[in-house]
């Protein structure tokens, strides 16, 4: 990955930013922006999700991280240890480390969100379903 800048401060560039670490899935998609592999970030990881509008990602936890969900847009349903709160563009959650949690995209678009972990490499564990 190629950090330049003008100003000795390393930027990752966006045409970087679109060949970094992007993991596509049947559901959507995640690319890192910022983590200790994508840009030697040791502390924090950044990424963009986006969630196809009708689908939903695996139920999961971070064992050794909180995620900050900030949305920018679409409609997202978000479950969070058996219980669900919709957020509107704009809308940011905190999800406590170890917490089981997944999300489904309700809008009419996809749903598209920056999270942010405070783990330079965070931690993902799939979780079984929500009790009903």
């Amino acid at each position: 990955m190629n950090l330049s800048s003008s100003s000795e401060v390393p930027a990752l560039r966006r045409a970087d930013a679109a060949a970094a670490q992007s993991n596509r899935h049947d559901w959507g998609s995640l690319t890192w922006l910022a983590s200790q592999s994508v840009n030697s970030c040791p502390n924090l990881s950044m990424a963009r999700v986006v969630i196809h509008r009708g689908r939903q990602n695996p139920r999961h936890s971070h064992p050794d991280s909180l995620e900050i969900l900030h949305l920018l847009s679409g409609r997202l349903e978000h479950e969070v240890a058996g219980r669900w709160v919709t957020l509107e563009p704009g809308d940011t959650l905190k999800v406590d480390a170890a917490v089981p949690h997944h999300a489904r995209s309700v809008g009419e678009l996809d749903a598209d969100m920056i999270v942010v972990y405070d783990s330079g490499a965070r931690q993902f564990r799939d979780e079984p379903p929500a009790a009903a």
